[in-house]
């Protein structure tokens, strides 16, 4: 729908109550999947093989293939139930999810339906006020991924329009863990802001959690957008639509913020929602339609009679609830006093959803204040301009290594910036990108002595200031070497220099 289409933010809420609920996916980094010992592409050592290689006859469903449960995979998603709140079901069972497509080669999904592994939570989120929601959790279950199809000849990459479908089963039996919101209700204009800060909340937590890389990008931690409407002074909840897939967390708050001002437009006409899947387009801001959505009905779920049910003792949940790591509201706050933040200058940082990745960068060797320049300056604005998460562009580990060759003197600010470019381009690490651009900081006073003096030629009043006490006039000859050298001459280096012509 185009933009002309949508209501006014603001009449909208004066019209009807959002409602939102939130559905994640989380890839789990186990060495093999949910029901196979195939290596898992979701683990960070399997990332970019060549499709359909990491695969056996129970990811493909074939006759006679059995599935067995992954142990680490059940302690992983009880450890993320335990950090959500949730209780831990002493007996939960799988399901098969029945439905027919290309990429889901048994033409079923191992899932759990009703009997989750974890139900009932609740996690605080902050917001960037500072205020705190609570977002109440129905459940966190496991099931297995599906392929992954591509679409070929089609001008928006999906298949409607296609000439051609690619499956790979790479994907095929990844584990996941599914996290369902309850209906979320009461945020008002806040509603894409709760959203996005809620799933920065659980990416948080699956880190901290070591269970997931929880990249979105990759699609290691995926988000289903549920959205309706209410009219003001009803308390029926509206049809909602479910937006697949949003792959960052400003675009998922874009996305609830962009279908609150649809629907409004479409029931203030008088007409009515579908209640169906959307696609997102990042590039537009929109969403368009997908499929009709179908009710857990349609999918004839019956028990999974390959599997026994999971009974967790209750020793394995306390030592899984005895290793939990912080509650993200306690790790902000040590963050914060081990950094030396100022409360406006830590909000920043977590209101960019850039914990994490600073926190991995000072544990990279850098320091906390430099960290948060570059993550938060440089790395967030190139992100912003290709509509991207900053978390995406660049390793913790190599912005700790840029930031160390600026420290050693290695690299000016401004060549360093460059070096950022390169690095996010693929040219390598920051000292191998220094080496293949020629971009070191030139501190040999020979080449720097001859800038000085053709600078001096140009502007020889200078010297006779400098002579006459006035140091600040070395400024122009500074400014005139590293423009010069283009940003690559040691500055302070250079002020030496100068001062030395003029006292010689």
């Amino acid at each position: 729908m185009a933009k002309a289409d949508l209501m006014d933010y603001d009449k909208a809420l004066e019209l009807f109550e959002p409602v939102i609920g939130l559905e994640i996916h989380v890839e789990l980094s186990t060495n093999t999947k949910m029901f196979s010992d195939a290596p898992n592409p979701a683990n960070s050592d399997n990332h970019d093989v060549a499709p359909n290689t990491l695969i056996t006859p129970v990811d493909l469903g074939l006759p006679g293939s059995l599935p067995v449960v992954n142990a680490t995979a059940v302690e992983y998603a009880i450890s993320l139930g335990l950090a959500l709140g949730c209780q831990i079901a002493t007996s939960s069972r799988f399901a098969r999810k029945n439905y027919f497509y290309p990429d889901l080669a048994k033409n079923y999904q191992i899932s759990q339906y009703d009997e989750p592994i974890a139900f009932e939570g609740s996690v605080p989120v902050e917001l960037e006020d500072g205020t705190t929601v609570d977002i109440p959790i129905e459940r966190a279950h496991m099931e297995e991924d599906a392929g992954k199809l591509t679409h070929l000849g089609g001008a928006t990459g999906r298949i409607h329009g296609a000439e051609a479908s690619l499956v790979d089963y790479n994907r095929a039996g990844v584990p996941l863990v599914e996290i369902v919101t309850k209906p979320i209700m009461g945020t008002e204009g806040l509603a894409p802001e709760v959203a996005k800060a809620y799933v920065g909340t659980i990416r948080d937590i699956v880190r901290g959690l070591r269970i997931s890389e929880a990249r979105m990008e990759r699609g290691n931690l995926r988000v289903d957008a549920n959205v309706s409407l209410m009219p003001r002074g009803s308390t029926q909840l509206g049809t909602r639509t479910e937006t697949k897939n949003v792959n960052s967390m400003r675009s998922v708050e874009r996305a609830v913020r962009h279908e609150i001002q649809r629907q409004a437009a479409i029931l203030a006409a008088g007409g009515t929602i579908q209640q169906e899947t959307r696609h997102w387009h990042e590039d537009k801001g929109t969403t368009s339609p997908g499929r009709v959505k179908s009710d857990a009905d349609d999918y004839r779920y019956f028990p999974e009679p390959d599997l026994l049910p999971i009974e967790p003792s209750v020793e394995l949940v306390a030592s899984l609830r005895a290793a939990l790591p912080e509650a993200p509201a306690v790790r902000r706050r040590r963050l914060r006093e081990t950094w030396g933040f100022t409360e406006l200058e830590f909000r920043d940082v977590a209101n960019a959803g850039l914990l994490v990745e600073i926190e991995e960068t000072v544990a990279a060797g850098a320091a906390p204040a430099q960290a948060r320049k570059w993550w938060t300056g440089e790395i967030a604005r190139l992100a912003n301009a290709a509509s991207v998460d900053a978390a995406s562009l660049v390793s913790p580990l190599h912005v700790s290594e840029l930031i160390s060759l600026v420290e050693a003197g290695e690299l000016t600010d401004r060549l360093a910036r460059q070096v950022l470019e390169g690095v996010i381009a693929g040219e390598g690490r920051p000292s191998e990108v220094v080496a293949s651009r020629g971009l070191a900081v030139v501190s040999d006073d020979g080449a720097l002595l001859a800038a000085i003096d053709a600078a001096l030629a140009e502007q020889p009043d200078v010297l006779e200031k400098l002579r006459d006490g006035k140091v600040q006039a070395a400024g122009a000859i500074i400014g005139a070497v590293m423009k010069a050298m283009g940003g690559s001459a040691d500055a302070a280096r250079v002020r030496e220099l100068v001062l030395e012509r003029a006292q010689g």
